[in-house]
């Protein structure tokens, strides 16, 4: 699979690293440690997002730029031309965007004013414009004409939050990943009844499974669970939300879904994980799958290292909570971050690891 990976620091200066010239540089060269996106240098950056092979990135004015692939038109240029620069998108430039989120080929946004859009691969009716084609630029999406506050891709479908906290969903349907108590796609965002009741307050989807947390730090889970990445203790697909239990009724506080793998972050500080462990990527020092939520000693409170976490805290540009960890650690990706392509690249390395390591040598 084609991977990058960005990550936004304090200073709002932008770093990104992978292969398959999707990372901004203006080359094809592939990158095993961070580099800064001179063409996003004197840019102050607020969020930033990546799809298979493209990124996204909102800046504090409120402005969208995109590069990588583009075959199906997920980069909103206009064009299926692929970028190797930063382009920013001229549709967006006079109105202000809020957040953005990327799938495996398809893009979409939120307005400041609550306006959903969606461009880019539209197969599965993941842009919910209510047909199954593909975008070249972003298109306003209907959402039964309530506002919108917060936005997530999963591989080919689309997961959003109202303001007043209702779920809405459309796109691939097959695994059960939209919640609808079926298995068919959706071309248009649904409302997930089965949560009609509840306030959501974060949304992450994974390849074929999707996750939300409630304002009470409830975490509920459904779609294809064939690794357990679902948490609640089966593999068993489930097209119906599903609650995920935590020790001592940990509630949760931030929720993120890698391809195959679920990672929280309780309000005790301690960090669980669960799903496809094959290549490390749960970081609790084993290679195994886990059906439900398991301890990552280094990052926890309760843990055997104590790593403390900082308190989870809302971004007032994005909806969006954070979670950072003291001493620079960062989390393990899924196991798509693996390959043999050949490469020309920096100093770095491309061994899986089982447990968290530090970025300080």
């Amino acid at each position: 699979m084609k991977v990058e990976y960005l990550t936004l620091f304090p200073s709002r200066a932008s770093l990104i690293w992978g292969d398959f010239g999707r990372l901004g540089h203006g080359d094809h060269s592939d990158l095993l440690i961070p580099h800064p996106i001179k063409a996003l240098q004197g840019l102050m950056i607020q969020q930033i997002a990546c799809g298979d092979s493209h990124c996204l990135a909102v800046t504090m004015d409120s402005q969208v730029l995109s590069w990588g692939r583009n075959q199906n038109g997920e980069l909103g240029l206009g064009t299926a031309e692929d970028s190797l620069l930063p382009q920013k998108i001229q549709i967006f430039e006079e109105i202000p965007i809020k957040m953005v989120a990327a799938g495996a080929e398809h893009s979409v946004a939120i307005t400041k004013d609550g306006n959903l859009y969606g461009w880019g691969w539209g197969r599965y009716g993941n842009l919910g414009l209510g047909d199954r084609n593909d975008r070249l630029l972003p298109e306003k999406v209907t959402v039964d004409g309530d506002k919108m506050a917060m936005v997530a891709c999963g591989w080919r479908h689309t997961i959003c939050v109202s303001s007043s906290g209702g779920l809405y969903t459309n796109g691939w349907g097959k695994y059960g990943q939209l919640g609808h108590g079926d298995f068919e796609d959706h071309l248009v965002p649904r409302k997930v009844q089965a949560l009609s009741d509840k306030f959501i307050s974060q949304v992450s989807g994974g390849w074929r499974h999707s996750m939300a947390l409630t304002s009470s730090g409830q975490l509920l889970g459904w779609g294809w669970n064939k690794f357990g990445q679902i948490g609640v203790g089966n593999n068993f697909d489930c097209c119906s939300p599903m609650q995920v239990n935590f020790p001592h009724d940990q509630k949760v506080q931030m929720i993120s879904c890698g391809w195959r793998h679920t990672i929280a972050v309780t309000e005790r500080e301690n960090v669980y994980s669960w799903g496809r462990g094959a290549n490390g990527q749960l970081g609790n020092g084993e290679t195994i799958d886990r059906n439900v939520p398991t301890i990552i000693e280094a990052f926890s409170v309760d843990g055997s290292s104590g790593q403390h976490i900082e308190s989870s805290k809302p971004y007032p540009s994005s909806g969006k909570s954070s979670s950072s960890i003291s001493e620079r650690y960062a989390i393990v990706p899924d196991e798509t971050a693996s390959g043999s392509q050949p490469t020309t690249s920096e100093e770095g390395n491309r061994h899986d690891t089982s447990v968290p390591e530090s970025d300080v040598n």
